[in-house]
């Protein structure tokens, strides 16, 4: 019986028959884990990508105006949102401010008017002669400059859930990675951009 057992064991050892099913199951999760990573870090890429060329559009389509309304400076960041398609598990954030470099001995850095779009609409930002900042390259006395922020909290794709579904497990610990890019260009077609409706 004990030598029976033995040559049952020693087949047992011997019989390979199964190790493609075993090594498949130990390969199989690591390759899938490595699929998924090289997408999502790929997605990640092209969605920066966007968010910093729709910011660029903006600025860009914004300093080649002599004057503004605040409806068009609106329709302009709501076609920035399209540049983010087909990402849609997040809405980006557009901050559009006109900034008038005062012509003093001690320069000082003023809000003139300024929007923003948020959740898919449209108003206004920062209250006119608020103080605020531009990179010393860019204070020069005078200058009229406008600063196009914009942003997005990208949720990563294993963390994205159906509004009505609850995220669950590693994915509910993931922050989203927060985008964003700022330009500052100045005006193409005349000394300022003054813009109807858009003070406060």
């Amino acid at each position: 019986m004990l030598k029976q057992l033995r040559s049952y064991a020693y087949a047992l050892i011997c019989d390979r028959r199964g190790i493609a099913a075993v090594e498949f199951a130990f390969v199989v999760p690591l390759l899938l884990s490595l699929y998924f990573v090289t997408m999502e870090v790929s997605q990640a890429i092209e969605t920066n990508k966007k968010v910093s060329r729709a910011g660029s559009m903006v600025a860009d389509l914004i300093t080649q105006q002599q004057t503004i309304k605040a409806t068009e400076v609106d329709a302009v960041m709501k076609i920035a949102e399209s540049i983010l398609q087909p990402y849609n598990r997040s809405t980006g954030k557009i901050f559009i401010t006109a900034i008038q470099v005062t012509d003093e001995a001690s320069p000082q850095v003023l809000v003139v008017w300024s929007r923003k779009y948020v959740d898919g609409v449209g108003k206004p930002d920062v209250v006119k002669d608020t103080v605020t900042t531009v990179p010393d390259a860019l204070k020069t006395k005078g200058a009229f400059l406008i600063r196009v922020v914009s942003e997005l909290d990208y949720k990563p794709m294993i963390t994205w859930a159906a509004e009505s579904k609850p995220v669950l497990g590693l994915a509910a610990a993931i922050d989203p990675i927060t985008m964003d890019e700022t330009y500052y260009l100045r005006p193409r077609m005349s000394q300022t951009i003054p813009c109807t409706g858009c003070e406060i």
